[in-house]
């Protein structure tokens, strides 16, 4: 996973993605497309930095906060997309239209990996989707006047378990460790059936997420 930030188009428009494996589907029509892309990287921090350091040098009309959010609402199947907005987002209805459903969502500071877990989240807040980056992205752009959207699709459902915790496979900034997930994948080879299953769910996941963007008059 790369934090670095990625940029495609020029335009009033920018779609922020934490990591570049959600954005991979859509980066290959970005191109001809009047936007821009930023990969902030995970979490709130890394979130903060790379959006504000985008602000000192060029504020959109718009941004959209996208990537993969973890199912709490037990009713939300993998690949389904979702939208939480500002009331005068202009693309909310067409979005909409387009198969997202409306959702509200809940900011983590870590991934949530079991189902135990997004269930406590579940009635602690109410929300339908765990994710960690929307809420800070959108707060900036709330302080600056400017209209934003949360768009998100589910990557596990609420009842499943990742194959793997990890957070503790991550370094401190938030990036994968590969040498951690390696040396995971060493001492628990059993589990390779089931990230490999995690693996065509994102790839499936993100190009639905990138379908919803290609909808977009941008």
């Amino acid at each position: 996973m790369n934090s670095a930030p990625f940029a495609a188009g020029k335009s009033d428009v920018l779609i922020c993605f934490a990591v570049k494996e959600e954005a991979a589907p859509f980066l290959k029509t970005a191109i001809s497309r009047r936007v821009r892309v930023l990969i902030t990287g995970m979490g709130e921090t890394n979130a903060s930095r790379v959006v504000l350091k985008y602000f000192q040098t060029d504020q959109p009309k718009m941004v959209l906060s996208c990537g993969f959010a973890g199912a709490l609402n037990p009713r939300l199947a993998v690949g389904a997309v979702l939208i939480s907005s500002d009331e005068d987002f202009p693309f909310r209805s067409q979005l909409i239209s387009s198969g997202a459903q409306p959702a509200t969502f809940f900011c983590a500071k870590q991934v949530a990996t079991l189902a135990r877990e997004k269930s406590a989240l579940r009635a602690q807040s109410g929300r339908d989707a765990v994710e960690m980056e929307s809420e800070t992205i959108r707060r900036l752009c709330r302080e600056r006047g400017i209209s934003s959207a949360t768009l998100r699709v589910i990557s596990d459902a609420a009842d499943e378990d990742l194959p793997l915790d990890f957070n503790r496979i991550m370094t401190d900034d938030y990036k994968l460790n590969f040498a951690k997930l390696m040396g995971n994948v060493v001492l628990q080879p059993w589990k390779i059936p089931a990230l490999i299953g995690l693996q065509k769910k994102t790839r499936m996941a993100a190009e639905n997420l990138s379908r919803s963007l290609e909808t977009l008059p941008i």
